[in-house]
């Protein structure tokens, strides 16, 4: 009898290691949920921001500069930007510069 009672009582600690395992897999899976879809989110409102981009919108760049969009070039990912009180400096940057887009028409 003290053979079947010491044959159990490992296969009982495998089973809860098991589980231990299954937990940690399954609390590592929600963790990396709740912090890849915010940044899934952002990514996306980046990209809609940056193809709804147009001639004429003021922007804000990632170094802090406002600025006026004067011309864009899809092909190249290129957006030509108007800085400065007198707006005679202007500079090509690419478009994953461009932090936040503000249109001319809104309010």
């Amino acid at each position: 009898m003290g053979m079947l009672v010491s044959a159990e009582t490992p296969a009982m600690g495998g089973l809860q290691g098991g589980l231990v395992l299954v937990l940690y897999v399954a609390v590592i899976a929600v963790f990396f949920f709740l912090m890849s879809a915010p940044q899934k989110k952002e990514k996306k409102r980046i990209e809609a921001m940056l193809s709804e981009l147009a001639i004429g919108d003021s922007v804000l760049t990632t170094s802090g500069f406002y600025g006026m969009v004067i011309d864009i070039n899809e092909e190249q990912n290129i957006v030509i930007v108007e800085f400065g009180s007198d707006r005679h400096c202007r500079i090509p940057m690419n478009k994953s510069a461009i932090a936040q887009v503000e249109k001319p028409d809104a309010e």
